[in-house]
């Protein structure tokens, strides 16, 4: 039973502002002792915020950090890295225990918990469908249809109240492989009365409802039986649905699927340990793609969003070791690029075109669904489970207006626009914004985790920028200049517009500094650092237009 001031709340610290780097906090309890589990801990990737040298983003957990002695448990709704992703990085952080289905821990242990350094994680597995209860929660893990094999929704109770937390899903009555969303399950939920559904918003700007991936697996079988020659195939490694239609295809036509990238090696691994490729062929190893006649393969690829370390790529430059492609082969994107990637999707495309390859993409053919609701799907949900409640998550900002919009026309009495660090009270009373809570962003900085404030991310934009003049000067303890300058610049074009050398005029520049300060100035090494520094940068700017970075050292002798 609930006290008068135990209160249920929703907290969100990634996920509401993006697409990726979920992670929601769900809190019970008065204000000051509230009981909390957190829902996903995944991760973005650096290059959709163009900041150099950061591969991966975090969200900022410092509030539940702070509260971790209050936190019961994780729960991971299925195992995509925008759900999972930071998970290993920040869980000594939390010392939470985990809870998981097979498919998830599997990926979690095959990939980060792997390694050598990895904290030793406390990964409880979960069947979907099962029920358990942690303080004043009871979870329930409700399986729905994605892109990856045992997704799930969860079915939060709490003595306020019932809260449905979708996590990805779709509707599709013939998934392939894996959970339907079942109609039966949500009415059911809804005629329990929910008092809040936080719900998946990715795909709300897309009218009617997504394909089947049934409709795809046909498509791909059609596609690798009319090929004349070799067929490559790249998708996300993690749609073991796509996989296992790729490799049933491959099969009918007297193909052998080889496996090329390691990212779909520990997926094929973990997908085979769950049962999810049994009756199949033993896939082969890319050692024996040289070895294999043109017409027999089916290469599945890594690489469907332009990575460049990725298995697609250094074929489309001729730098895998054992993969090549010949003239009249054909490869087929069975993924869309995610927003940020399509610059380098494309320049991969343009590479295999411009070798004679034949390239099938989702503009063209059926070859790719989404694992997420369009709006047909959502009415239907909306229909089932009749929340009085509706948050949208899982979306950039035009996508939570939309769907804020979408719930209202859906007769939704209380809507929410939350973002990333919105408290929100869900009970009692009327849903409110009660609270901002600090959230944002951490990076992976090679291996370090840096905070957003952290000078090194814009010192390092403005080098991308305008590059960087370093300046040594030796003065002795008279105020006299001992020798040269030395002058070297990175990042800066070599010559202006008339021909002169840039690095030149950077040292007359210093030079005639130099020459104009007194001997007094001289003897004062942070006064010479300030002028050389301002005088390079001037000088630069008017021959070059641009203002470079500049580090001086002056050196006493």
């Amino acid at each position: 039973m609930a006290s008068p001031n135990d209160e249920l709340v929703f907290l969100p610290l990634g996920g509401l502002g993006e697409i990726g780097m979920n992670a929601a906090l769900y809190g019970f309890g008065p204000e000051l002792e509230r009981q909390w589990i957190l829902v996903d801990c995944g991760m973005g990737f650096g290059g959709e915020e163009h900041l150099p040298g950061i591969d991966v983003v975090y969200p900022d957990l410092r509030f539940i950090e702070e509260e971790r002695h209050n936190l019961l448990g994780i729960f991971i709704t299925h195992a995509h890295e925008d759900h999972i992703g930071a998970l290993v990085e920040m869980w000594p952080r939390l010392r939470a225990p985990v809870y998981a289905t097979k498919f998830a821990v599997g990926l979690l242990e095959a990939r980060k918990l792997s390694e050598p350094d990895a904290p030793k994680v406390e990964l409880n597995e979960i069947v979907p469908g099962q029920r358990l209860k942690l303080g004043p929660f009871d979870i329930e893990y409700v399986p729905v249809a994605h892109s990856i094999p045992e997704s799930n929704a969860l079915a939060i109770r709490t003595p306020h109240g019932l809260v449905v937390h979708t996590g990805d899903w779709k509707l599709d009555n013939t998934p392939y492989l894996g959970s339907l969303t079942s109609e039966e399950k949500f009415r059911a939920l809804g005629d329990e009365g929910i008092l809040a559904l936080i719900c998946d918003s990715t795909n709300v700007v897309r009218e009617g409802e997504s394909p089947s991936e049934a409709d795809v697996a046909r498509n791909l079988a059609n596609l690798i039986k009319d090929a004349p020659h070799r067929v490559a195939i790249t998708t996300f490694a993690s749609n073991v649905a796509r996989l296992r239609s790729v490799a049933e295809a491959a099969q009918e036509c007297g193909r052998e699927v080889v496996v090329v990238g390691r990212a779909m090696d520990r997926v094929v691994e973990v997908a085979k340990e769950c049962g999810y490729l049994d009756g199949l062929p033993e896939f082969r190893s890319a050692e024996n793609f040289g070895y294999m006649p043109r017409d027999k393969i089916v290469a599945l690829l890594t690489g469907s969003q332009g990575e460049p370390r990725a298995a697609l790529a250094r074929i489309a430059s001729d730098e895998h070791p054992d993969i090549a492609l010949s003239p009249g082969d054909r490869v087929i994107f069975s993924s869309r690029a995610i927003p940020g990637n399509e610059k380098a999707v494309g320049s991969i495309i343009n590479s295999l075109i411009e070798q004679g390859i034949e390239i099938i993409t989702d503009r063209t053919e059926l070859v790719h669904v989404s694992g997420h609701p369009r709006r047909g799907e959502l009415a239907q949900m909306y229909r089932w489970t009749r929340p009085r409640i509706a948050i949208p998550a899982h979306g950039e900002a035009l996508h939570l207006a939309e769907h804020a919009k979408f719930a209202r026309a859906q007769g939704v009495p209380e809507v929410v626009r939350a973002k990333n660090g919105t408290l929100v009270r869900l009970a009692p009373g009327p849903a409110e914004i009660v609270d901002n809570i600090p959230a944002g962003r951490l990076y992976r900085d090679g291996n370090i985790v840096i905070g957003a404030n952290e000078r090194a991310l814009p010192e390092r934009r403005k080098l991308a920028f305008a590059g960087i003049v370093s300046v040594a000067i030796a003065i002795d303890e008279r105020g006299e200049i001992a020798g040269d300058p030395i002058v070297d610049a990175m990042g800066l074009p070599e010559k202006n517009r008339e021909g002169r050398d840039l690095t030149d005029i950077v040292a007359d520049a210093v030079a005639d500094l130099l020459d104009g300060l007194s001997k007094a100035k001289r003897r004062d090494p942070d006064a010479v650092e300030n002028a050389v520094h301002r005088a390079v940068r001037a000088a630069v700017n008017q021959h070059w237009g641009k203002k470079p970075a500049c580090h001086v050292l002056v050196i006493e002798v």
